[in-house]
């Protein structure tokens, strides 16, 4: 697959690009406002199709802000939305964390504090972030929910809906 690049205008930082190469397993996000931020996936092995990046293994992946390492913990990505979850740590006390909030979107949150919600096509095309009134949104907030949103896709559907489908899958 060739690398899709998307450009989103995000309501507080301007232009906020997004490359995505799934095939070699590389994303790169940057802007004028906003810190650069690089996904990379280990070479080798069989990329997953139904995750962007290609993996949802935190050791086969690495993730840097402005060049600092930044560990990630991925949920399994199984029944519930939470299996779904991906934490970022930024520096010494930023906990980022990207979980579904509906069928479509997920919910970035910055130790706890809700930041905002995007929304990212399976292409790693994020639309511009729906960020709260409320709260102070920084530009590695901004950075970090683009890159988590289009490496990791955003969504999923709630655990009943999915059993109730899959019940129905076993009749003719």
């Amino acid at each position: 697959m060739d690398p899709v690049t998307s450009f989103a205008h995000d309501p507080l930082f301007g232009r906020v690009d997004v490359t995505l190469d799934s095939g070699a397993g590389l994303l790169d996000v940057s802007g004028p406002a906003i810190p650069h931020v690089l996904l990379r996936r280990a070479p080798g092995g069989h990329p997953g199709e139904h995750v962007p990046i290609g993996s949802r293994d935190a050791t086969a992946l690495t993730l840097t802000v402005d060049g600092a390492e930044a560990p990630l913990t991925l949920g399994r990505g199984r029944i519930t939305r939470r299996s779904y979850a991906v934490t970022a740590k930024v520096g010494t006390d930023g906990r980022y964390r990207l979980v579904p909030s509906s069928d479509a979107s997920s919910r970035l949150s910055r130790n706890g504090t809700r930041l905002g919600r995007l929304t990212a096509q399976r292409s790693g095309i994020v639309e511009p972030a729906d960020w709260r009134r409320r709260a102070k949104i920084m530009p590695v907030d901004a950075a970090l929910g683009y890159a988590l949103a289009a490496a990791f896709g955003t969504g999923a559907r709630a655990a009943p809906g999915m059993l109730l489908e899959a019940g129905l899958d076993l009749f003719p």
